[in-house]
This record gives structure tokens, C-alpha cells and sequence, in this order.
């Protein structure tokens, strides 16, 4: 309900703030010379560059939203600065440079923000650990929120799983999100056919998002069930609310996700651990850290936030309680929290909070 009602707050101010931009755009020293003599022309020539701005819309609906917002706080806040210089040097506006460089500066901010959403990025974590492990070390590859389609699709994700097998994993675990409502079938399955592909000693593990199972019935051309069958297809093991001995003394967990009514308390899950052993948890969502330490755990990877993807989103959903972390490392009695910002994003091909990442994390005794 809150990110319904965050949406519409953002869809007002979009609106609001098209009027807003609109407005600017005629201040432009060209379109008031233009409009001395053509005045209803002048304004209308200010909806070419709104029209520059709904382009966006080949990409998205959110893209075209975050883009305007954008483009509005930067303005509002160069007109705020370029006021007040103007009166403190006592100075009239001749020209609208304020406005030159908002356009410029969102611009440039959204630029790099493409390139942190496409440009996916290694994150290596060592952790260490007191219990014995096979061979002495556990190197695990770890991934979550692909969102298929959004800035990688079947092609890209495949050349990604390359750059993985490099890496030389023990392990892939992927920590939900694989799909989205807009993912397409050709996309999921070419994906799941190079996760077949890896070649590690322990196999590939997959929990469910809360985006996997789909929002919208029929959407898209592929069902949860058509997921499911691909991955098992392709030796991937699904968990869901399930514990798997990988070997001997490393467990893995694999929660359902808190979207889930079905799911399983994390007590009830701990029956199930073995304290001698290694046990790592899965867990989409990273806002159950008090019952997963208390458990006992030594390892919980999610994902979900996306490292806060569009600045400030994260720090919002600290501030309301929706997540315990939103990006990187917590240790909490012995346990070792690890929240990815995710191998892409959702919906939007910009992350101006965070970058987009692939994860290594090296368990050494």
C-alpha cells in the first residue's frame, strides 16, 4: 500500500511538474524574442521539448516519470540558486542559464546512471569461519534481481554467467527476482539454458521474488510454472522454504519470499539446522535479520532493494522499516548479512543510488 501511494504522490508531482517545466521552457531568452510576435505559437513550440521527454515512453512509463522528476528538482533547485544570486547582486535575468544548466546536469546525472544500471560491476566479500568446510574454503557466486528485460536481456545474461564461470564458483546461488511482469519467454528460457551451461561442483540454487510468480495473470507469455519447468530443466535446484545438505557441513536454506502468506517462519526452518554445520540462508528480502540471526545462521544473502537504485529510495526504505539493510555487509551476533544491489534493476534502466553488480563471497576457515 505504501509504494502504491508513493507512486501516486510521484505521479502527481510529474504532472505538476510538467506544468512546472513548461512554463521554463518559455523563458528561454529565443522563445520570449519569438513570442513578441507570435505569442500562441511561442508556447506551443514549448511542448516540442515535453514531447522530447515522452520519447522516454518507448522505453517505459516509470522511465518517463523518473526522467521529468528529475529534470524538475534539478530545475526548481538552479532556479532557487540562480534567485538568489540575482538578489544579492541586485540583478535582473536576461538570460536562462539556470535552465541551460538544469537540462545539462540531468542530462550528465542520468548518463552515468545508465551506465551504473548496465555496466555490471564484481563485488568480492571474505568472510571466515570456525567450522570446517570441504577443502578448507567455499567460493560462492551470488546474484539476485535480474528483472529479465530491463538491462539485460537472454544475450546479456548469458554473457554474465560467462564472466561467473570464470570466477571458478563452487557454487551460483541466485536470490529471486529472475523475472518481472515484462520479461519475455525467449528471454527466460535462453537464460535458464546458460545457467545449465555452468560447470561447478555444487550446482546452482534459486529462490523465488516476489516479481517471479508475476502480478498480472496472463501478462506476460510465460507462466511461474513455465519458469519452474525451465530452471529444472536446466539442473537448476529450487528451494522454497527448504534445506538442502550440499555437502558435508554446508547447509543451504532457501526461503520463500515475505510476499508469500505460506511461508515459514525462520524457526520453524532452524529445526532443520545442523549448528555444526556452515548454514546459509537465502532470503529475498533483507528485513528479517533479528529471527535469522537468532537462528543461528552464519550467512544470509538477499537482495530486493537494489541498493537503493534510485537515490533516495533506499534511505526511504530504511527510514519506514521496509528493509533491515539496503545495501552491503552487517554482522549480527555470528551471523554475516550480504545484500546485493542486484545483477540489474527494476523497471527503470537508471540507478543513480547504486550500480549493478555480480557477487563473489569467499568463506575461508
Amino acid at each position: 500500500m505504501f509504494w502504491l501511494i508513493l507512486f501516486v504522490l510521484l505521479l502527481i508531482m510529474a504532472v505538476g511538474g510538467t506544468v512546472y517545466l513548461f512554463t521554463r521552457f518559455h523563458r528561454f531568452s529565443f522563445m520570449e524574442k519569438f513570442g513578441e510576435k507570435h505569442k500562441l505559437l511561442s508556447w506551443l513550440a514549448c511542448l516540442i521539448p515535453l514531447g522530447g521527454l515522452a520519447c522516454f515512453g518507448f522505453i517505459n512509463f516509470y522511465t518517463v516519470i523518473v526522467v521529468v522528476l528529475h529534470l524538475i528538482i534539478f530545475w526548481l533547485i538552479a532556479d532557487i540558486i540562480a534567485a538568489i544570486v540575482r538578489k544579492a547582486a541586485k540583478k535582473q535575468r536576461r538570460r536562462n542559464i539556470e535552465g541551460a544548466a538544469a537540462i545539462l546536469f540531468t542530462a550528465v546525472y542520468l548518463a552515468i546512471g545508465w551506465h551504473n544500471a548496465h555496466d555490471v560491476r564484481r563485488t568480492a566479500y571474505e568472510l571466515h569461519t570456525d567450522k570446517p568446510l570441504a577443502g578448507g574454503s567455499l567460493r560462492i557466486a551470488a546474484i539476485a534481481d535480474p528483472h529479465l528485460g530491463i538491462t539485460l536481456n537472454g544475450d546479456d545474461f548469458a554473457r554474465e554467467m560467462e564472466r561467473i564461470q570464470a570466477e571458478k564458483p563452487d557454487m551460483l546461488v541466485i536470490a529471486g527476482d529472475y523475472v518481472d511482469d515484462d520479461s519475455c519467454r525467449e528471454d527466460m528460457i535462453r537464460s535458464c539454458e546458460a545457467l545449465g551451461k555452468l560447470d561447478t561442483k555444487y550446482g546452482v540454487y534459486f529462490i523465488f521474488g516476489n516479481h517471479d510468480k508475476g502480478f498480472f495473470e496472463g501478462y506476460r507469455d510465460f507462466t511461474a510454472d513455465d519458469l519452474r519447468e525451465e530452471l529444472k530443466k536446466n539442473n537448476v535446484t529450487i528451494l522454497e522454504d527448504e534445506s538442502v545438505e550440499i555437502a558435508e557441513g554446508l547447509t543451504l536454506i532457501g526461503r520463500q519470499d515475505k510476499s508469500n502468506e505460506a511461508r515459514a517462519e525462520m524457526s520453524a526452518l532452524a529445526k532443520d539446522m545442523d549448528a555444526q554445520n556452515f548454514n546459509f540462508i537465502l532470503d529475498h528480502q533483507p528485513n528479517d535479520y533479528a529471527n535469522e540471526a537468532e537462528s543461528g545462521a552464519d550467512l544470509v544473502f538477499s537482495g530486493h532493494t537494489h541498493g537503493g537504485h534510485i537515490w533516495p529510495a533506499g534511505q526511504i526504505g530504511l527510514l519506514i522499516g521496509a528493509n533491515d539493510r539496503v545495501y552491503g555487509t552487517e554482522k549480527r551476533g555470528n551471523t554475516e548479512f550480504i545484500v546485493t544491489s542486484g545483477i540489474s534493476g527494476w523497471a527503470i534502466p537508471f540507478k543513480t543510488g547504486t550500480f549493478s553488480e555480480y557477487v563473489i563471497i569467499d568463506v575461508k576457515n
